[in-house]
């Protein structure tokens, strides 16, 4: 079944990497995908697509990467180790015309989005690029968020940054007070300083700073 035309569309800075070492399917992949709006940039093997990468990037990727699990020198699989070991996130669908149930359950372990067995149908595979995207554009969302949090709390004091872990932990002020064996007008002191330092009208807002600069 084909897909709807125009239905899938990527923005311009988002790009689907195609990696399999058989031109036939790069060449099938980049038509079937470029038609349906998507960028796509293909390599014939894994190791060109790690050399094409900036030097020492790390991060979230906005794009989405189709990889073949079996290809001469470095596999499908050992693509995707290398880029969790490098901390490159980057939305991957696995494509295979041997696959294995164990492989597939171990590739979604490790996050990959899905695990395609050739023949594999065309709008399945656009609706799984789709969604890599939405992945991808989630999880840029949620590093800018949890940086920019890490930046707030870094204007706290350690005596304020000890007040916050207890705010978060649900602590009252009269129990902060008792932990750390001062008063409650200090306590109320510290968390006005607080919210005033990260920027936090409500309480609402103080704890969704707090818990956004713990994402990884």
């Amino acid at each position: 079944m084909s897909a709807n035309p125009g239905a899938f569309r990527a923005t311009n800075s988002e790009i689907v990497y195609v990696v399999d070492d058989d031109e036939a399917v790069r060449d099938s992949l980049r038509w079937l995908l470029e038609g349906q709006g998507f960028r796509v940039t293909v390599y014939d093997g894994a190791e060109r697509f790690l050399a094409s990468l900036p030097t020492g990037f790390t991060g979230p990727m906005v794009g989405c990467l189709i990889a073949d699990v079996r290809m001469p020198g470095m596999s499908g699989t050992e693509l995707h180790d290398e880029l969790l070991r490098r901390n490159i996130q980057l939305p991957l669908i696995f494509i295979t015309g041997h696959g294995t149930v164990p492989m597939a359950v171990n590739s979604m372990k490790k996050g990959a989005v899905d695990f395609l067995e050739k023949p594999f149908n065309d709008e399945q595979l656009c609706m799984l690029v789709a969604s890599a995207f939405q992945k991808a554009r989630d999880e840029g969302s949620r590093s800018v968020l949890a940086k920019r949090a890490r930046e707030l709390l870094s204007r706290l004091t350690p005596r304020e940054e000890q007040v916050l872990d207890r705010i978060v932990a649900g602590r009252l002020n009269k129990q902060i007070a008792d932990d750390l064996d001062i008063s409650i007008k200090t306590v109320e002191a510290h968390r006005a300083n607080i919210m005033d330092k990260i920027e936090a009208r409500t309480m609402a807002d103080l704890m969704k700073t707090a818990l956004a600069a713990r994402q990884e």
